[in-house]
């Protein structure tokens, strides 16, 4: 009989998802699950969309009450307490009921530490105005809910472009209120790299939402009617209702650091592949602790659910399972946004990220491709265009990471790349996988079929590849092989239009001591005419991603 006695600090993904585990492989152990706040299991990955009123009501967002979790599962949960200090040796975590003061102890076999992230507040002047909020749980929402569904906020300023500042920011604007969004970068979503965010910044534009790009909040002030204004950095004043705080979150790492567990160099908490701290039998998961990056390796602080919840399971495991499980792979950040009717994903690593790892010691050649593919069959009736971007090694195809930006399928083909990732693969999987197909879901070369081809392509030697910001210093011929029509409506400096159909024609008006860049709008008529004409002696290429990715890089620059 195992009768080990569980003691989980902190509910939410982690917490939770490792006391149901737990339970579910034994019947005998005591389990004890200690939450500092009213909810002990909440979704608050879906607080956002009550501000908008997607989710109608607040109990919509309570997955589990301490009341399932006693009569379903037989877990001990006290919710208004708080872990205050753990004492290593004597195996005992100290507890305060916040309700009354008062402090008890509390022993334990095993404690599993899943304090999770906390919002970023930074010591600004004004930042205590009543008006200015963070968004972390149900009691944060409860209060911007307040001031946002009875008509008290007609407009909003959103610190912070991340994932949770478009969300907000999304939601904000469904209910009708103006919403300005302040990053310090030079583009929202950080995440991605910066041409395929500048896509992210036009749409948000195309939405009337002000973007305030490259800008710092210096501090607040109360303004006329006791509401906030908020100061830049340059000397813009932003006068607003209401200001949500969205500029990223920090590990809960207070509790562990006072009881000297290890932290590591990003300053969450240290584990090893089984959750393990340095102290025997305390274990930690979630959003405070650091993992491995499941790609390129190095230790990273990825505050998403789906991998605290896998941790939890884990840790019940490595309690309570009969076999010893696998380790915890790591976690390649595998992520999705809506942002006013535009997805956003991404998965693996970024050039922004591989440049990071490279000024660690740890770079590796790669290369890149663009495609602009429709979500479906574009004779079949709601087709949207999508941007690809591809990252893969050079020496084996080994895929490294994607992200796509679109109005329609954008999701379903990054999970597809993951879950390539996941198994280790290649661009020459990509080009094999074998994928739904009727014309409404998608097109019998997949996008990822497609991105898959083009990188393949690279790889093999039958295409060589540019890109745009390649452009500045070269020094052959561009030529822009679309149509006239399609030529008139913009192209790239320098560039002749020479149309496709053309260009067997003219190849007597093309020289051949010299290179030739091929573009036409997303890349596929550059490819054709980039075999056209290496198979005629030229030295040509194609610029991966079209005139498309031109427009990005040109709004990017």
């Amino acid at each position: 009989m195992n009768t080990q006695k569980i003691v989980i600090v902190g509910g939410v993904a982690g917490g939770a998802s490792c006391a149901a585990r737990s339970r579910r492989l034994s019947e005998e152990a005591e389990i004890i699950m200690i939450e500092r706040g009213p909810f002990v299991s909440f979704a608050n990955c879906g607080l956002p969309y009550f501000v908008g009123e997607v989710i109608k009501e607040e109990e919509d967002l309570l997955v589990a009450s301490p009341e399932i979790f006693r009569d379903r599962f037989n877990i001990d949960v006290r919710i208004q307490s708080e872990v205050t200090k753990i004492d290593r040796e004597k195996k005992l975590v100290t507890i305060r009921n916040m309700s009354t003061g008062k402090t008890y102890e509390e022993s334990y076999d095993s404690l599993v530490l899943s304090p999770g992230a906390a919002p970023l507040r930074p010591p600004l002047k004004g930042i205590d105005h009543p008006s200015v909020f963070t968004v972390r749980n149900i009691p944060d929402i409860r209060s911007i809910k307040e001031m946002t569904g009875n008509g008290q906020a007609k407009s909003a300023v959103v610190v912070g472009g991340g994932f949770i500042g478009l969300e907000m920011a999304e939601n904000l604007h469904a209910v009708g209120i103006s919403v300005s969004v302040i990053e310090m970068a030079e583009h929202v979503m950080p995440v991605l790299d910066r041409e395929m965010a500048t896509m992210v910044n036009e749409h948000l534009d195309s939405m009337h939402v002000d973007l305030y790009l490259g800008s710092a909040v210096q501090s607040f002030e109360n303004g006329p009617d006791n509401k906030p204004v908020v100061n830049l950095a340059s000397g813009e004043k932003i006068p607003t209702d209401i200001v949500i705080m969205a500029i990223g979150v920090r590990p809960e790492t207070s509790l562990a650091k006072a009881a000297g567990l290890d932290l590591g160099p990003r300053g969450g908490i240290a584990v090893d592949g089984f959750m393990r701290t340095n102290a025997p039998h305390v274990f930690a998961v979630g959003d405070a602790v650091e993992v491995d990056g499941f790609v390129m390796g190095g230790k990273r602080l990825i505050p998403l659910a789906g991998p605290a919840n896998r941790q939890g399971r884990l840790v019940a495991d490595v309690i309570l399972g009969k076999e010893e499980p696998k380790p915890f792979r790591g976690t390649q950040g595998t992520a999705v946004c809506g942002v006013l009717g535009m997805t956003v994903a991404c998965t693996g690593e970024t050039e922004k990220s591989l440049g990071m790892l490279a000024k660690e010691g740890k770079g590796i050649e790669y290369e890149k491709v663009y495609s602009h593919p429709f979500s479906n069959a574009t004779y079949y009736p709601g087709a949207q265009q999508m941007s690809f971007k591809l990252i893969f090694a050079k020496e084996d195809g080994r895929i490294l990471g994607a992200q796509a930006v679109g109005l329609k399928g954008v999701e379903k083909r990054i999970d597809v790349v993951a879950m390539a990732i996941q198994m280790g693969g290649t661009v020459f999987d990509l080009e094999e996988a074998e994928l739904c197909y009727a014309p409404q879901y998608g097109s019998a070369k997949d996008p990822v079929n497609m991105a898959g081809m083009i990188a393949a392509n690279v790889l093999r030697g039958l295409s060589k590849i540019v890109h745009w910001n390649q452009l500045p210093d070269f020094k052959g011929m561009l030529i822009d092989v679309r149509d006239p029509e399609e030529y008139a409506t913009g192209y790239a400096e320098g560039a002749i239009n020479m149309p496709l159909e053309t260009l067997r024609q003219n190849l007597d008006k093309l020289p051949k001591d010299q290179e030739i860049w091929a573009y036409c709008y997303v890349s596929q008529r550059a490819y054709f005419a980039e075999r056209i004409l290496t198979q005629n002696g030229f030295n040509a290429k194609t610029v991966s991603g079209g005139i498309l990715s031109y427009w990005a890089a040109d709004a990017d620059a």
